[in-house]
């Protein structure tokens, strides 16, 4: 019975330590009239979690970055009730297809 005891506690353990954020590549963008604090507060807290940065766009507000789900919801939330409303969407590649043509 002692054995069995023991079993179960160390795979509840194993299962807790297993529970891994999944990461994703995702691109955060904000509506213009967002303040620079309010995105450098979500830079912030990507750092902060262990995600990455990988690019800090000029032309519009926002970034790119590898962050963890569990981030993604804070920062969505952060946007949510700061009243900026703020675009989270997964980073994917883009392919043109061959020969097509476009007129204008």
């Amino acid at each position: 019975m002692r054995l069995f005891s023991f079993l179960i506690a160390a795979l509840t353990l194993f299962s807790g330590v297993m529970a891994v954020d999944i990461e994703k590549s995702v691109l955060i963008t904000y509506r213009p009239e967002t303040p620079d604090s309010i995105i450098s507060q979500a830079k912030k807290a990507v750092v902060d979690a262990g995600g990455v940065i990988t690019h800090e766009y000029t032309l519009i507000k926002g970034f790119a970055a590898t962050v963890g789900e569990k981030v993604l919801d804070t920062v969505s939330a952060w946007g949510n009730d700061s009243g900026y409303l703020l675009a989270v969407e997964e980073d994917q590649e883009v392919h043109q297809m061959k020969g097509s043509r476009v007129s204008l």
